[in-house]
């Protein structure tokens, strides 16, 4: 039997309030050539039985049932398990657009050297949605091209998860899902940078997020700001600030301070730090010289990371950045 156009992978684990929806928006997709594989890790509630009955009406869907091993087993044996070359991801609490199928595996099936390609979101309800999260979600929708993906790669994790549809030979040439006490989507989408894989993000919003209290990105520890920091160090010292021992920060609030440390544990240490706060110039943080941004030079064979957490800063930080001569992601980096 030939391979169908698409795999969607979906891990699920006592989702019987939401995983009904999310199944019915995988059934009205106008892609019809698709297979549904449903890793359910120990599942106690009456999500096996509602994946049983999904199986049965409908052969497309294919359930694994395996004990409670955590997500990144589950993932990676619904991967293996994945029978088409193209894979979509999809969470049982979540919603996808009829057509989301049927877009992804076009741009991917015309553009053979794009490796991902995601699509905007929008949060769900929209009455539970706070300041940040609006932002982060206007932030990443408007990321449209590789070089704007590339660009931000460093700020935060440019896809939501279950946006995404990927060339399943790509994630397993870059070792699969990883445990590594970090976000294992932001692990994954940094290897494939780093291994040159394309991606690409249709403008529409294609996945509707739930958003919850108890959501994976609010209360799992690797999707916590230390352990985010830490997986963007882990990556810079492999890439941007190989061979680096020392950096320059430009920032020095709490977030550059949280930096300081997070490189620190890396085995590099902050050599000045640039800010425009009076207050702070002249000051010495952990032993280097807070210097003003308005009279600063390119640092002779150093790195910048910038890492001012105020919203609204990068723009102001690249102004500043293109006036000092320094070209972004050879000289400098936002990391947030």
């Amino acid at each position: 039997m030939a391979p169908p156009s698409v795999s969607i992978l979906m891990p699920v684990r006592n989702e019987e309030r939401f995983l009904p929806a999310a199944l019915e928006s995988i059934r009205r997709q106008t892609l019809l050539d698709w297979e549904l594989v449903a890793v359910d890790d120990g599942s106690t509630d009456s999500t096996p039985a509602i994946l049983q009955a999904a199986s049965s009406s409908d052969p497309r869907v294919r359930v694994l049932r395996t004990t409670k091993r955590g997500l990144v087993p589950a993932l990676n044996a619904g991967l293996d398990a994945c029978r088409s070359t193209l894979v979509a991801r999809m969470d049982a609490d979540d919603i996808s657009h009829p057509r989301r199928l049927e877009l992804q595996h076009s741009l991917l099936s015309g553009n053979p050297a794009i490796g991902l390609a995601a699509s905007a979101f929008r949060h769900f309800p929209r009455t539970t949605i706070r300041v940040g999260m609006l932002a982060y979600e206007e932030w990443q929708n408007k990321l449209t091209s590789h070089e704007a993906i590339l660009r931000d790669l460093f700020v935060e994790s440019p896809f939501v998860h279950p946006s995404v549809m990927f060339r399943k030979d790509a994630v397993i040439k870059a070792g699969g899902y990883r445990e590594m006490g970090w976000a294992e989507d932001y692990d994954l989408w940094l290897r494939l940078a780093a291994g040159g894989i394309r991606f690409a993000r249709l403008p529409l919003p294609l996945l509707f997020w739930r958003d919850r209290p108890e959501r994976a990105t609010r209360t799992m520890p690797e999707y916590a700001a230390t352990a985010f920091r830490s997986c963007k160090t882990h990556f810079l010292k492999q890439g941007f600030l190989n061979g680096a021992r020392e950096v320059v920060l430009a920032g020095a609030g709490s977030e550059g301070r949280a930096w300081s440390r997070a490189l620190l544990a890396e085995g590099i240490r902050v050599a000045s730090w640039i800010d425009v706060d009076p207050k702070k110039i002249g000051r010495t943080l952990h032993g280097a010289t807070v210097t003003d941004a308005r009279h600063c030079f390119k640092p002779e064979g150093q790195k910048i990371l910038a890492t001012v957490g105020t919203r609204g800063a990068r723009d102001q930080i690249r102004k500043w950045a293109d006036s000092a001569g320094l070209v972004e992601r050879k000289d400098f980096l936002c990391v947030t």
